[in-house]
C-alpha cells in the first residue's frame, strides 16, 4: 500500500477483490463464521421477551430500539444435541432491531422461529466446548460500526427475513 492510498481504500479493495469477511447470510450457512459445529441440533428450552428503547439505532435515526432478550438456563443435553447427558451452560443475549414496520416484522418472523425451535441450537465450538447460540447472525451490539454484530447495517433486516425463510419461517 503506498502512501497515496488510505487504509479504507485498501479495505474497499479487499472487499472488491473478495477477501472481505463473509456476508451474514454465509456465516449463517457456515454455521456463524466456523466457530461452531452443528448436528441436527434442537434449540434447548429458554425464554424469549423484547422490550422498546426510547433510543435510536445508527441507520434508524427516527425509531426506537427493540432490545431482545433470550435466556437459556445451563442444562442437560438431549438425544438431537451433539452429546447427550453432558451439561451446556446457559446463555443470556440481548438482540438489537428498529423499532419500526419492518423491525417489527423481523421481530414477529424471530418469535416464530424460536417457538418454532429453530433460532438456537446447541452446538460445539472450535475448542470442544457446547455452548448455546444462534443459528443466525444477531445484532448483539447497538453501535459498534462495522462489526458483524452491530450497526449501522442497512441490509441487516433484509438478509435476516431471507435466512429465516431459507428455515421455512415466513
Amino acid at each position: 500500500m503506498g502512501s497515496g492510498q488510505s487504509s479504507d481504500k485498501l479495505h474497499c479493495n479487499r472487499y472488491l477483490n473478495g477477501q472481505g469477511p463473509p456476508s451474514l447470510a454465509q456465516q449463517a450457512n457456515e454455521g456463524m463464521n466456523g466457530m461452531y459445529s452443528v448436528r441436527n441440533s434442537c434449540q434447548p428450552q429458554g425464554q424469549m421477551t423484547f422490550v422498546v428503547l426510547r433510543r435510536d439505532l445508527p441507520g434508524f435515526p427516527n425509531d426506537n430500539t427493540l432490545q431482545i432478550n433470550y435466556i437459556f438456563p445451563d442444562g442437560i443435553q438431549t438425544g438431537k444435541h451433539p452429546h447427550p447427558g453432558q451439561p451446556y451452560p446457559g446463555l443470556r443475549l440481548c438482540a438489537y432491531l428498529p423499532d419500526s414496520r419492518e423491525g417489527r416484522k423481523v421481530l414477529k418472523l424471530l418469535d416464530k422461529a424460536f417457538n418454532q425451535q429453530l433460532l438456537f441450537a446447541v452446538a460445539t465450538s472450535k475448542d470442544g466446548r457446547d455452548l448455546v447460540t444462534p443459528s443466525i447472525p444477531l445484532k448483539t451490539q447497538p453501535d459498534g460500526g462495522s462489526r458483524d454484530d452491530s450497526y449501522p447495517d442497512s441490509d441487516y433486516l433484509k438478509t435476516v427475513r431471507q435466512l429465516l425463510k431459507d428455515k421455512g419461517i415466513e
